[in-house]
């Protein structure tokens, strides 16, 4: 049994017509009939009412005499299949009827037996038997009829009961609830098997292109990502829709598996060669018998840079494979103006550069401090390894902005970043000056590592240059609640600058 989405569509579909032209035929199946009903109780109404008018006017002084009457004015009203039943029943005298057999017949009529007789009989004694009012009988020959009973007075002065009544055959109201019938079962033919073609149609044109995202799942399952889907449509389409959706998924995934590889060779050459130096290093030093303790002191001495330098990048590595993490970060409320003066004073130390720290706003910032402090520590970090010794400049200032954010931006007087290299800097691995930063022992994660902490607190990070020459930095993040009044640095001077040296071992 077909079971594809274009089947069950079409068979949803078939039966929800189904079950609507069943609801339709039924409604107008019981409403012709009620409708038919209706008429044949108002001319039976008419009919009964007509009936006894006659009866009263008639005056007539014995039970003989207003027989006479009902029969005279019946027998002028001829009954048939098609037209009103009309009796008056009074006591003492045989019912005067346009239909006698109704009311029973003594002997069985041509080609009836004894036994349809006497079961007609039965039937026919339902006519003096009825109650007062509407009622619906099925009498001999005639089947279904819709009976009117009425009990009048034809004399003031008489309580005599006379019963005059008015029935109507059912038989138009079931030719008509027949042909209602046989032309639903027609239409009902038709509209079923016009829904049947129409919605396996609209399941094919609706499945195809899901069809074609299956195939291109399947392909990109066997390790294929260059295939796309163009589903034709209009933009606002649910089916294009859904296979942009679907192409911009593949998109992500192209870009994810490439950068994955690419990450994966770039670790591994960054990894390589420290292993590379450890081995020749102590390759040179087996291959001497009895090696000096300067050069076995020399050869410990780059071992343990190198391990030093791997230990780095491991942690690096680490550290941007938890930032998809939830638990990535430990928001908390942090006074600015301490944070910065103290991560200001620590770095500081590290150098001996022209370091000037701006007028810091403030307030209070919602952020990780440990990552907040990582992140600045990195591109303070990065404008030292880019500035000259003694002379060198490494400007911090920050600023608000508007909607709640504040701005760290770090500035140094370095050879600056080329404009094509301004984004591909927060690459991992990647460098403007390869050869020297391995020399400074950088792992070509720092930036990345900036980018990812500015990600996860739903800011940016961005490079520019400085007037002049050197570089800029600007990393912006939410969450800032200005304090009533800007502090004052320590002192009163908005401004922190002079060479600091490092610390002495």
């Amino acid at each position: 049994m077909p079971t594809g989405l274009r089947w069950r569509l079409a068979g949803w579909f078939t039966l929800v017509t189904l079950l609507c032209i069943a609801l339709v035929f039924v409604a107008v199946y019981r409403g012709t009939g009620s409708q038919l009903r209706r008429q044949i109780d108002h001319g039976l109404a008419g009919d009964a009412a007509e009936l006894a008018h006659n009866l009263t006017v008639a005056h007539a002084d014995s039970t003989r005499q207003l027989s006479i009457v009902a029969t005279h004015y019946i027998d002028n009203q001829p009954f048939s299949a098609s037209s009103t039943l009309l009796f008056v029943l009074i006591p003492g005298a045989p019912p005067a009827t346009n239909r006698p057999e109704l009311f029973g017949s003594p002997r069985p009529e041509n080609g009836e037996t004894h036994a349809e007789q006497v079961q007609e009989n039965r039937l026919a004694g339902q006519l003096p038997k009825a109650s007062d009012g509407y009622s619906t009988l099925t009498l001999p020959d005639v089947g279904q009829v819709r009976v009117l009973k009425l009990r009048v007075r034809v004399r003031d002065d008489d309580d005599l009961p006379v019963t005059v009544g008015a029935g109507e055959p059912l038989a138009a109201v079931s030719r008509a609830q027949r042909g209602v019938a046989g032309a639903f079962v027609l239409a009902a033919a038709i509209a079923l098997a016009a829904a049947l073609l129409a919605s396996y149609f609209v399941g094919t044109r609706v499945s195809r292109p899901l069809r074609r995202m299956a195939d291109v799942a399947a392909r990109v399952d066997a390790g294929d990502l260059h295939p796309r889907i163009h589903a034709p449509g209009s933009p606002g389409d649910e089916v294009t829709v859904l296979a942009d959706a679907f192409n911009h998924m593949l998109d992500r995934l192209t870009d994810a598996f490439a950068g994955q590889r690419a990450f994966v060779a770039d670790a591994s050459h960054e990894l390589r060669t420290p292993l590379t130096v450890i081995r020749g290093q102590l390759e040179v030093l087996a291959s001497q018998q009895q090696p000096s303790g300067e050069e076995v002191r020399r050869v410990g001495g780059l071992v343990q840079a190198e391990i030093a330098r791997m230990s780095r990048l491991v942690d690096d590595l680490l550290l941007l494979a938890k930032t998809d993490q939830i638990e990535f970060l430990r928001v908390e409320p942090i006074d600015l103006g301490v944070f910065v003066d103290e991560l200001w004073d620590g770095m500081s130390l590290i150098a001996s550069r022209r370091f000037e720290l701006g007028a810091v706003p403030a307030g209070t910032l919602l952020a990780d401090p440990d990552r907040l402090a990582q992140a600045l520590r990195n591109l303070v970090g990065n404008a030292i390894d880019h500035t000259a010794p003694e002379r060198g400049i490494v400007r911090m200032r920050v600023q608000t902005v508007a909607g709640e954010r504040i701005r760290f931006i770090v500035e140094d007087d370095g050879p600056g970043i080329p404009p094509d290299q301004r984004e591909r800097v927060f690459h991992r691995f990647h460098r403007t000056d390869a050869a020297r930063d391995r020399a400074s022992g950088g792992t070509g994660l720092g930036l990345a590592i900036v980018r990812a902490i500015a990600d996860a607190h739903g800011g940016s990070v961005a490079a520019g240059a400085v007037d002049g020459g050197g570089a800029r930095f600007e990393l912006e993040l939410p969450g800032f609640t200005p304090a009533r009044r800007d502090a004052r640095r320590p002192g009163g001077e908005p401004e922190r600058s002079g060479a600091v040296s490092p610390a002495a071992p």
